[in-house]
């Protein structure tokens, strides 16, 4: 999944404290992984509900019927489960109120019987899901192979996302899709919704006439006459990577195993941004660290509804349509997606407590492949954008801040999306950087990475699998830096002190806060990121009447991570005068509009931090044309928390019917939080709007 922007409020991330000493991976059926040896018992969840650790399950199936005009799926749920606890009489699966379940049955094997009605009852749980507690029958023992079917309706979940005709890009078809990230699949399909639990899967998807199906499935068929999609996805993955995907959608082939989807009137368009590179970054990944596991390797441009800006949805990545716009970003955000093959999907982080596993290694193997194929200077001048947010976060947030460690522990109840910040992506490359660092040779740690590959594929494991493997490589990376044999044995221990260069050890790197111990070597994009940096200085130093060497025609020649990363420094002097910023408009607004919209949201901050009226006709065209999330959000904070509250009334009134019900309300929280200090006073001196009036109805 794509780096999150940074937060504007410490407040919206959870608080976590010391993680426990905790061990073991589960391989479910992994033949690969189980050449170890006997595995280990997987890590407790509590954002689980389920007793996922006294079952193993084998396969699930689903059979669904998509009504859109009730925004219902219905049908059931099959799922093949081994009991692995003696005298379990229960089953719980986690699930969501949203659900609606009708009945539950159960066959066991080697009986002809008729499948046995179950009780069942669902149970609270957290504010993201309920608990679906099945009574089994007493014939149930440990190996019996068990078939338990639920019956069941899914409507208006936290995974379900449902686009009336006029939110879709087109605007002529209702559209539906899901996102499941990190625990939202359970008001998809009751499931064990757990990273540590990994399975195949079948689908069956019933749809009106004129409807195409799409799911992260290995292969998939039509059946015409009966309007039914059939998925089969022969690969175990986790409940939150079984993603669907259906209305007007079309598709073209940008590579021998490669097509993107998208609605007829975006199809043009992401098939030439993305032709042929999507088979060339394919094989870079593969040259460093293995074969591509996945056969087909699919994208799907989603409305700008689509919360995130993509998903590493396994053999088929969902991206949101308004990155479209961004060339430089589209590239970075999919080569991210493209790493998530091999760090996340193929090998998964246990639990979501250690996230890092997934996006830091995610993160470092995305710049190891742009690095190949852009070269160093551009891969070094995105990091720095990204580091240097990742510093402005920390200085939000504060050096002791539980949210900035890589390896945490979910107080029970907290949703673990929650736990997505930069600190995940860029802490944890800086991590990674400083272990490939300690070996000395990159390229020997690229065949460190494929190992951990080839070891683990189709595992979920925890810090501990990987800090093993990596010590049993290069075991002088303890010897050189003068650790006793105690502190090197990794295998007993999670995080011992080993000293390094930094003064840094793998204990401070996992539990310690604040910024990373150790940064990579970004000198080899000083050239690209030096004169950005200089610009800016002369800016905020009050020599821009003198900055003759800052035209125009130098910054229109930038690629859009330096002018993004101008614009990011500039707004860390906000608020900027009035002066200044009629200098900045004259001489670079109107170039910043022929831009893309990565560059027009941070310009467009900067106007509203500074309260800088005369570009207010751009701040509101802007929001106007764009819905997105990822572009909406920012804007409406740094409004609501200024002088300029009444634009973002006025703008919310005008698009609130183009925007997806859950943005809606995102917004509406934003906007009425500047209510406890002071009323928001519309652009009309002679217009006071009470935010009691704004109406945010659906």
């Amino acid at each position: 999944m794509s780096a999150p922007a940074p937060t504007s409020s410490p407040a919206s991330l959870c608080c976590c404290r010391k993680s426990p000493s905790t061990s073991g991976r589960f391989v479910g059926d992994s033949a690969a992984s189980a050449s170890r040896g006997s595995r280990r018992r997987p890590p407790a969840d509590v954002a689980s509900a389920s007793n996922f650790v006294d079952f193993r399950l084998r396969h699930f199936h689903l059979d669904l019927r998509i009504n859109f005009a009730l925004k219902e799926m219905s049908g059931w749920l099959v799922l093949d489960l081994l009991p692995l606890v003696a005298g379990v009489r229960t089953l719980v699966l986690d699930a969501h109120t949203s659900l609606a379940v009708h009945a539950v049955d159960c066959k066991t094997s080697g009986g002809d019987r008729e499948p046995a009605c179950l009780a069942f009852r669902l149970e609270p749980f957290a504010d993201f899901g309920s608990a679906l507690k099945i009574d089994l029958p007493e014939l149930v023992e440990v190996g019996t192979h068990v078939q338990v079917t639920v019956r069941y309706a899914a409507t208006d979940g936290p995974a379900m996302w449902w686009l009336d005709s006029e939110l879709t890009c087109g605007q002529d078809r209702p559209l539906v899709f899901t996102q499941g990230h990190s625990v939202s699949n359970r008001s998809f399909f009751p499931c064990f919704d757990s990273p540590a639990v990994k399975s195949t899967y079948t689908a069956a998807i019933r749809v009106p006439d004129d409807v195409t199906v799409l799911m992260s499935a290995s292969r998939s068929c039509y059946s015409k006459a009966a309007r039914v999609f059939h998925f089969s996805m022969d690969t175990p993955v986790p409940a939150y990577l079984v993603a669907l995907v259906a209305g007007n959608l079309r598709h073209a082939d940008v590579g021998p195993r490669s097509r993107v989807w998208a609605e007829p009137c975006l199809l043009s368009c992401a098939a030439k941004k993305l032709g042929g590179s999507v088979e060339r970054w394919l094989t870079t990944a593969e040259g460093l660290f293995g074969p591509y596991l996945w056969g087909r390797c699919d994208l799907v441009f989603l409305p700008p509804s689509f919360p995130i800006v993509a998903m590493e949805n396994p053999c088929l990545t969902f991206i949101v349509a308004s990155i479209l716009e961004s060339g430089e970003f589209l590239l970075v955000d999919v080569v991210h997606e493209i790493a998530h093959a091999w760090f996340g999907n193929a090998v998964t982080n246990a639990s979501w407590e250690e996230m890092w596993l997934s996006e830091g290694l995610a993160t470092y193997a995305q710049r190891r492949i742009t690095q190949q194929a852009y070269g160093a200077a551009f891969t070094c001048l995105e990091s720095a954008v990204r580091l240097d947010a990742l510093h402005r976060q920390l200085r939000l947030l504060g050096d002791d801040n539980p949210v900035t460690r890589l390896q945490v522990q979910l107080e029970p109840g907290v949703n673990p999306s929650t736990l997505m910040n930069l600190f995940t992506y860029e802490k944890g490359f800086c991590f990674v950087s400083y272990l490939s660092s300690l070996c000395g040779d990159v390229g020997r740690f690229d065949d460190f990475l494929r190992d951990y590959i080839s070891e683990f594929k189709f595992a979920s494991v925890v810090a501990q699998d990987f800090l093993d493997l990596y010590l049993a490589t290069f075991p002088e990376a303890a010897r050189n830096q003068g650790a006793s044999g105690a502190d090197r044995d990794l295998c007993r221990r999670v995080t011992p002190p080993l000293a390094s260069p930094a003064g840094a050890d793998f204990q401070r790197w996992l539990t310690g806060c604040g910024a990373p111990p150790y940064q990579p070597d970004l000198s080899a994009g000083a050239a690209l990121t030096q004169p950005v940096r200089d610009l800016c200085r002369a800016w905020t130093g009050g020599r821009h009447h003198a900055t003759e060497a800052a035209a125009v025609s130098d910054v229109a020649g930038w690629t859009t991570f330096q002018v993004v990363l101008f614009l990011d420094c500039m707004l860390e002097h906000a608020p900027l005068t009035h002066e200044v910023m009629s200098h900045l408009r004259a001489r670079y607004a109107s170039l910043f509009d022929g831009l893309n919209a990565e560059v027009q949201v941070r310009w467009l901050q900067l106007v509203v931090r500074s309260v800088f009226y005369p570009d207010l006709p751009r701040l509101v065209a802007f929001l106007q044309k764009h819905t997105s999330r990822m572009y909406t959000v920012p804007l409406y904070e740094d409004l609501s928390a200024g002088a300029m509250r009444g634009v973002a009334v006025d703008a919310f009134r005008q698009t609130r019917r183009r925007l997806h019900p859950n943005l809606r309300r995102t917004l509406q929280q934003i906007i009425a939080q500047a209510q406890d200090n002071a009323h928001v006073t519309a652009q009309s001196p002679d217009a006071a709007v009470s935010l009691r009036d704004v109406n945010v109805s659906a």
